[in-house]
Parts: structure tokens; sequence; C-alpha cells
């Protein structure tokens, strides 16, 4: 490897300090250094490269980001295939970034003699099409969410799977989400956990009016498109919690599964059941 990029929470001055000392490491045994826009602006050295986020990954051999689930996130879901990701926890224990602060030395010792253990985990292709206007296309590693405003009343939201007429929802909103994103929005909304390797995406309405509109899991190979047949409604499409813009009843937004993975490293010390198991605090005062 010989290059290294850097995203750091800058709001925490622990996640900026490891940061910090983990590039003047990498400095010194002749790797590059590339920081996002706002992280070079507290740790760029001369000789470092700043880039957008969105291609941090695209001319670096690894990325590494200091802070939460929400600085992985920004950072993951424009990584291309193969660049693995070190997503160092600076708080409580995340589903995504799952490196603890002890740890962290020992895993970037691993990754950097090629002796690690990483999972691809699956993406779904976002794309917002209307008759008068370019379609535009996003890449997610969570979950595509469709809410509506605060003060709206419920949606209704017409489901087709591969062209086939699956359900109208009225609800708050829906949630189309990866394996990965199962355990983020989708599980608070009652959706189901899914093992983050599984070929599969997760439907799951937000507040339904009816109780008979379910979470429903499907593999991944299909395609799930979302009309709003509310009229006069405000509707906001978000992604991965990252970014989020309105929709009408003139858009189709369709999900599909990404020819492009994301290569997030694992922790040598835990599984995944372990970090369910703290995060959700199963077992927790049961009797012994």
């Amino acid at each position: 490897m010989h290059s290294v990029g850097i995203s750091a929470k800058v709001s925490s001055p622990e996640a900026v300090e490891l940061a910090r000392v983990t590039a003047e490491r990498l400095r010194k045994r002749g790797m590059s250094i590339a920081f996002d826009e706002a992280s070079a602006q507290e740790l760029s050295a001369p000789g470092d490269r700043t880039l957008p986020k969105a291609d941090l990954g695209h001319d670096t051999d690894l990325i590494i980001t200091f802070g939460g689930d929400g600085t992985l996130l920004s950072v993951a879901r424009h990584a291309p295939d193969g660049v693995p990701i070190i997503g160092v926890n600076m708080g409580t224990l995340g589903f995504l970034t799952e490196i603890r602060v002890e740890e962290f030395e020992d895993v970037l010792e691993r990754v950097l003699s090629n002796r690690y253990e990483a999972e691809a985990r699956v993406t779904f292709d976002v794309s917002v099409s209307r008759e008068d206007r370019e379609q535009k296309s996003y890449r997610v590693l969570n979950d595509a969410v469709l809410n509506k405003s605060a003060l709206a009343r419920m949606i209704e939201m017409r489901i087709n799977v591969n062209g086939k007429f699956l359900s109208t929802f009225r609800a708050d909103g829906l949630i189309v989400s990866t394996p990965t994103g199962s355990t983020a929005y989708n599980l608070s909304a009652g959706g189901p956990i899914i093992y983050p390797t599984m070929e599969a995406m997760v439907i799951t309405p937000i507040c339904p009016h009816m109780l008979s509109n379910r979470p429903i899991v499907l593999p991944d190979h299909l395609s799930v498109e979302i009309g709003i047949e509310t009229e006069n409604q405000k509707t906001f499409l978000t992604l991965d919690g990252q970014e989020g813009f309105p929709i009408t009843r003139e858009d189709r937004v369709t999900v599909t599964r990404s020819p492009h993975t994301i290569l997030l490293v694992s922790s040598p010390d835990k599984s995944y059941f372990d970090v369910l198991r703290t995060k959700l605090k199963w077992g927790e005062g049961t009797i012994g």
C-alpha cells in the first residue's frame, strides 16, 4: 500500500488527534496521505492531498475513518470496489465502525501487511426519474428513505417489484434497506435484522396506517419502484442519512442492487453477533 485516505469527525478532539498521530506514522513509512476537505483543515501537512469525500477512495489504497457510523457512511458509500475501509469508533460501539481505539494499531498493521479479514457489503443504486428531466442516480450502503414533512399528513406510495404491483402503503414513509442498513433506521421502524452479507433487501413502512402493512424481505436481484400517489404532499428522499431532496408525484424512485460493493475491515476480536449483543444489550438483566 502506498496511499491512505483519512477522514475524521472534526467535532471530536479525540478523533482529530488519533487521525493526526496515524497520519504522522504513515508518512514516516513513506506513504502519501489524502484527507477529505474538512479533515484537511485540521490535519493537512505539506505534501498531503485534499480530496472531496466522494473521491477519497478513488486514488488511495486504504481508507481510515475516525468517528462514528455517520463518518464512515459519508465516505464509504462512494468508495470503489476493493479498497479496504477501517472504521475506528471514537464513541459508543457502532454497527459499522466496529474497530475500537484499543485495537486499531494492531488492525492497521494487519492491513498494511495484508493479513486482515474484511467483508464485502452490498450497496444499492437509487435512481430518480421523471419524464421532463434527466435521471439521477445515487449509491447507498444503508438505505433509501421516503419521508413526509413534519406537518404533512401520511403519504400514499405505490410499490412495484420487478414491474409487478406489490401494494399501496399509506404511512409516514418507507425504508428500502440493505442488509448492512437493517440495523439502522429499519430496525427503529420495526424491520428485521438481516445478516450483513446476505443477498437481500428489506422494505419497511414507517408508522403504517394499516397494521397489515408489514416489512417484507426480498432477494436483492429484484428491482423496487416507488411512486407517490398523494397529491400536493411534501415528500423527501434521503440517502444514507447523508443527503436528501424533495420528490413529487411525477418522480419514480427505483432501487436495485449495485454491481459495486464496500470492503469493511473486520475486527479480529469480535464477531457481528458480539456487536449485536453489545448494541442491543441482549442478555442484560436476565436471571442466571
